[in-house]
């Protein structure tokens, strides 16, 4: 898939507040400081389409892009983020439960892993809720510049053996890095697949 448009369009505190369009959404979530904000700009082809931060928790409203006019790419808040006040993220986390739970257009979740990482407890909670949701999704490996490919290859493996306790089919896979820009035509692809499916 060929990027030709990346256009920020909202930001959203909730569900309510999200966008009046029929337009296939494309959510991206993880854990703080996953990189989601690189990938995001990656996949875009803009080096400040999204902001990146060394703050954990910078995103915290639901933020829309329009791609190519015709879909949309969503950067979710973080979960576990830090320093933020308990009651406000306590809002943030719900919003972003109702837009999982409830957004009517919302095609895939993106969900990112850092790589270098033995799974975590709040990534695996993150899926298992996920999963019961009914929502279809992918996971990301990010940070895979940081190590060799068979480090990357057994931690990839470990968290699928994990995944596959509370999922009947295990998701579709792609390990990325922003610094070294390998992953984008592989979840561009998956993107461009799921949208044929959507407009069939």
């Amino acid at each position: 898939m060929k990027i030709t448009s990346a256009e920020f369009e909202i930001s959203a505190p909730d569900l309510k507040s999200c966008p009046n369009w029929e337009l296939p959404e494309f959510a991206f979530i993880g854990r703080s400081n996953v990189g989601k904000s690189s990938l995001i700009n990656l996949l875009a082809a803009r080096r400040d389409l999204a902001m990146a931060s060394g703050v954990p928790g910078k995103t915290k409203l639901i933020n829309f892009f329009r791609l190519n006019r015709n879909w949309s790419l969503v950067d979710l808040p973080g979960y576990g983020y830090a320093k933020v006040a308990t009651q406000d993220k306590h809002e943030f986390n719900t919003a972003v439960a109702a837009y999982l739970e409830k957004r009517p257009n919302l095609a895939t979740v993106f969900v990112l892993i850092d790589s270098r990482l033995e799974p975590q407890a709040i990534d695996l909670d993150f899926l298992r809720w996920l999963t019961g949701c009914e929502v279809d999704y992918a996971l990301v490996f990010t940070k895979t510049d940081k190590q060799s490919a068979t480090r990357t290859r057994a931690a990839i493996d470990t968290f699928l053996a994990i995944v596959a306790d509370f999922a009947a089919e295990p998701p579709p896979v792609f390990a990325c890095s922003a610094v070294a820009k390998t992953g984008r035509e592989e979840i561009l692809a998956h993107i461009a697949r799921v949208l044929a499916t959507h407009r069939a």
